[in-house]
């Protein structure tokens, strides 16, 4: 975001509004910059939540009309030499920094040094600017970068090749704790280490960065298609047709990007029969028919279905449900997939 993103010590959630918030946040940000509020400080408001992941600070804000003052008095204290790459979502964001001056409207990108002074005004005609932020180490980014120094205020508009690809993981990002479909395509810090390398490139990169764009806009592009995967296993929105025109890329584009998952219509039907067997070991599953499993994995009969799950677990789904059952009778509790997949294993294994 700007001057007011929060150090790692203040990474909880912070909503406010009055003059009560505004004094609390000029007091956890005293040594990062002087808020100004542009309404009325009963009007004020700002609701800032934040993720840590190993390798970035993400930070979702939501705030009335105010600026930020980031002074070389600031700048001095050393309290934040980080890179930030901010996304605004809606309304308005004007920076400044030296000569440069970039203004930011929905879907737009910056990347800003908070290693020199600069000005952040929010603007939101009466309503509220909303931002998503990645915060860096500059021991991260700068190395990236051909010309640290010259980096700030560069600016991907919404029109940019890379600018919706990227925006597309800030959500995915930001939400508390690591969803499921984040951990079905790929870890969070890996999504990061992307966005640093597009971001670099588009403010200057080093060769080496440069070389490697294409090695991370597979991995961008990959993990946001199989995201979409992961939430819509249940559905017929996953042909290949729907994927391209959902994502605006080209069907031999898709079909490269699964090449080494064995092919598209092969990761989405194991994504579906991982998710069966996830539902054949939860209790609730225990009365439901297997016709009405197949269908909703869109198996074009139980039979298909059956000897699909078969082929990649080594037993039926009837034979898991069995398993499952014994495991909650004898022990009182829903086996974890990871301790059922380990029992898979050395049964297989055991077996002459």
């Amino acid at each position: 975001m700007d001057g007011t993103a929060l150090n790692e010590s203040t990474a909880a959630d912070n909503p406010g509004r009055g003059p009560e918030a505004l004094a609390h946040l000029r007091a956890m940000t005293v040594d990062i910059c002087e808020v100004i509020p542009r309404t009325a400080e009963d009007d004020f408001h700002v609701t800032t939540v934040t993720r840590m992941t190993r390798n970035a600070l993400l930070i979702d804000t939501r705030a009335t009309d105010q600026d930020y003052d980031r002074t070389p008095a600031h700048v001095a204290r050393g309290i934040m030499d980080h890179f930030q790459i901010t996304l605004c979502v809606e309304g308005e964001m004007q920076f400044s920094s030296g000569r440069r001056e970039v203004t930011l409207r929905p879907g737009d990108i910056v990347l800003i040094d908070m290693a020199q002074p600069n000005r952040t005004a929010l603007r939101a005609a009466g309503g509220r600017t909303h931002l998503m932020t990645i915060v860096l180490q500059r021991a991260m980014l700068a190395p990236r970068l051909a010309h640290p120094d010259a980096a700030t205020a560069t600016l991907l508009p919404s029109d940019h090749p890379h600018a919706r690809l990227l925006a597309s993981h800030y959500g995915a990002l930001a939400l508390s704790s690591q969803p499921e479909a984040e951990m079905a395509t790929g870890n969070a810090e890996a999504t990061v280490e992307a966005i640093a390398d597009l971001v670099a490139a588009a403010a200057g990169g080093t060769a080496e960065i440069v070389a490697g764009l294409e090695r991370a806009e597979r991995h961008l592009y990959l993990t946001m298609i199989k995201r979409r995967i992961a939430n819509n296993l249940e559905t017929d929105a996953l042909t290949s047709e729907e994927l391209c025109r959902h994502f605006q890329i080209s069907r031999a584009t898709l079909y490269r990007l699964f090449e080494a998952e064995g092919g598209l219509a092969h990761y989405v039907r194991e994504q579906r029969l991982n998710l069966a067997f996830r539902r054949l070991i939860s209790p609730s599953a225990q009365d439901g028919r297997l016709i009405e499993l197949a269908v909703d994995m869109r198996f074009s009969s139980d039979s298909t279905f059956i000897r699909a799950f078969r082929r990649k677990f080594g037993l039926t789904p009837g034979e898991l449900r069995e398993l499952a059952d014994a495991w909650l009778r004898e022990t009182g509790a829903v086996p974890a997939v990871d301790t059922v997949l380990h029992q898979l294993a050395r049964r297989r294994a055991s077996q002459p």
